[in-house]
């Protein structure tokens, strides 16, 4: 572990845990869609099949991925975490990844690791004992005392299958205690990669993946990447919503529009790809949203903020959201005439400008 101004933050003061508080509220409270941009799956519709020949119920979703067998290509994406509001959130949101067969990502783990006491607000495998369930770290703390070790910890936390690292650099910009050196980040996340047991997936957080940063990724051996592009949350809003600073609270609001809109990151994400699995995430907010997304490359697609309300209700609430989404999406396979995922991924899809046929 690296010493002086690299060494690991302890939270001890409750900073962290604070932050998390406030980031779900804001989340829950606040309009922080991003403002001047969108996903771009808007410009892009399928080509309706009015003869499917299928039987709709028999319209197969499941897809394999790290092991598992999921019952459809969803993820709970990352979202909370290591304050008691996250913590129930969270065991929630496992209840229904083990009842539908989904799976599921945490929230940053650092509170969890910095500060014993919060670890339990990410740990859901007594609910959810099945299901496909990734840890959660920021690649910037690779710059402040984290490694192996901590990567290690994270996943032992939660008996991980498949860990995140995320990569936040506008949150952490214009975030108030946020980390701001990113030198060397690439060189260290490959050594990491080369010592750990588990899956390594690198996602955005809302500004999307270029296809230059998907090649520097997979070549030092990623197992998945998530584009998690613009069109859904805007964290530099989130950030501004918390800032005092009314300087600093102006630089975050002129973000608002700022990254790669989600539909094309996951176009120019796949072509680098080859085998490696591409997720899917950012403003997916329909079942047909996540079917477009299958068709332009997605492996797995991602959900966040529009699960978080229905989790901070109530189990029962955030499981029939989840349910619509999966009848949306087998309802857009059947009206394609798509009977599994693998039949979507190859769906007639035209461009809505000029109906142009989607050649890829």
């Amino acid at each position: 572990m690296t010493q002086g101004k690299d060494k690991i933050s302890k939270s001890s003061d409750g900073v962290t845990e604070v932050r998390k508080r406030e980031h779900i509220e804001t989340i829950l409270k606040s309009d922080v869609v991003a403002k001047g941009v969108t996903t771009g799956f808007e410009q892009f519709t399928f080509e309706h099949c009015g003869m499917p020949e299928l039987d709709l119920d028999r319209v197969d979703l499941s897809i394999p991925l790290f092991g598992k067998t999921l019952q459809a290509p969803i993820l709970i994406s990352s979202m909370t975490g290591g304050v008691s509001q996250g913590g129930i959130i969270n065991r929630r949101l496992a209840e229904c990844a083990q009842a539908l067969g989904l799976a599921m990502g945490l929230g940053s783990q650092r509170a969890g690791i910095e500060q014993c006491s919060l670890a339990k607000t990410y740990k859901v495998r007594d609910v959810a004992p099945d299901i496909l369930l990734f840890a959660n770290l920021g690649a910037v703390q690779l710059n402040y005392g984290y490694g192996i070790d901590e990567a290690r910890r994270a996943v032992d936390m939660i008996e991980a299958n498949a860990l995140f690292i995320h990569l936040n650099p506008l949150q952490e910009a214009v975030q108030p205690e946020g980390d701001r050196n990113w030198s060397g980040i690439l060189k260290k996340l490959e050594n990491l990669i080369s010592q750990i047991d588990v899956p390594v997936v690198v996602k955005e957080i809302g500004g999307g993946l270029s296809a230059d940063l998907v090649r520097n990724l997979l070549a030092i051996g990623v197992s998945a990447v998530d584009v998690a592009g613009a069109g859904g949350t805007s964290w530099s809003e989130v950030e501004a919503e918390r800032q005092t600073d009314n300087l600093i609270k102006k630089v975050a609001h002129s973000f608002a529009g700022w990254g790669i809109p989600t539909a094309y990151s996951l176009i120019e994400a796949r072509r680098e790809a080859g085998n490696i699995p591409v997720f899917a995430s950012g403003g997916l907010r329909t079942g047909i949203d996540i079917a477009k997304a299958i068709r332009l490359g997605a492996s797995l697609c991602g959900v966040a903020a529009p699960a978080l309300g229905p989790a901070d209700d109530k189990t029962e609430t955030a499981m029939n959201h989840l349910k619509s989404l999966i009848e949306e999406l087998r309802i857009a396979a059947f009206c394609t005439g798509s009977g599994s995922i693998k039949a979507l991924s190859k769906a007639p899809m035209r461009r809505v400008n000029d109906w142009s046929v989607v050649d890829f």
